[in-house]
Order: structure tokens, then C-alpha cells, then sequence
């Protein structure tokens, strides 16, 4: 600190030069900021785990399934294999009443898959079956 003046009296100077306590301030703050723990914004929650398959897309008054023309099988408007389609067949014949089964084939789907669709549907042996779709075909 200084405490003299460049006047030519002599007399003490009354102000304080506070240059180094404004650096030892930075200095505290700097150490404190370099010191505090990183927040995190995330929220950590234990969320319950679905532990149920999510039950087949089976309507207990009528399903559909659609051959279509690039070789895929759709129920009810999502694809499915013929194994599963075999398993969602299974679980209608177990219904009480059995839904009924609305089986439309594309006018470009080829025949043979076709003609799985109708293997697995009577490997299943289901009673409640029909075509829809038919008008696409025309008469000739």
C-alpha cells in the first residue's frame, strides 16, 4: 500500500491502492469456480420396464389379411411372417365367437403366396373365412 504522495508537502496520501486486493479477489474466484462440482441437468428416474409383450393386433369381430403385390402379408395392416400369422390365427379360433376372416389378395400378388396364406389359414382350421376384393379382378 502506498502511503505517501508525489506532493511536494509531503503529506500522507488517505486513499489505499487496491490493484492487489482486486487480484487476490480474482484469484478466490477463480479457485472457487474451478472447485465447484459441474452440474448436470439430467434427472435420473428408475422408470418401470414393460415386461408384457404388446398383444397381436387381433380385432375380436373381423381380420384382414392382405396379400400384397411385393410379397408381403399384411394383418390387419401390419406386416407379418406366416408363422406369426399362423399364431394370430390360433388365438381367433380360441375366441368365443370366432371373429370372422377377410382374406384379400392384390391383383399383382403372386400366386404361390397366395396359396400359403390359404395352407396356414387351414392348418389352422379356421370356419369363418371369405375373399373381399374381389371387384378388382373384373369380369372378362
Amino acid at each position: 500500500m502506498q502511503t505517501t504522495s508525489n506532493n511536494a508537502e509531503g503529506e500522507p496520501m488517505m486513499e489505499i491502492n487496491t490493484t492487489p486486493l482486486i487480484d487476490v479477489m480474482l484469484v478466490l474466484i477463480i479457485m472457487l469456480i474451478i472447485t465447484i462440482p459441474i452440474q448436470t441437468h439430467a434427472v435420473k428416474l428408475d422408470l418401470p420396464q414393460n415386461n408384457n409383450p404388446t398383444p397381436p393386433p387381433i380385432d375380436p369381430i373381423k381380420n384382414k389379411i392382405v396379400v400384397a403385390g411385393n410379397g408381403a402379408v399384411l394383418w390387419n395392416g401390419a406386416p407379418v411372417n406366416l408363422t406369426q400369422l399362423r399364431q394370430y390365427l390360433d388365438i381367433t379360433q380360441q375366441m368365443n365367437p370366432e371373429p370372422e376372416l377377410h382374406l384379400q389378395p392384390e391383383p399383382n400378388a403372386r400366386y404361390e403366396l397366395v396359396d400359403q396364406v390359404l395352407v396356414v389359414t387351414k392348418q389352422a382350421k379356421v370356419t369363418k373365412m371369405g375373399f373381399v376384393g374381389n371387384e378388382a379382378y373384373g369380369t372378362f
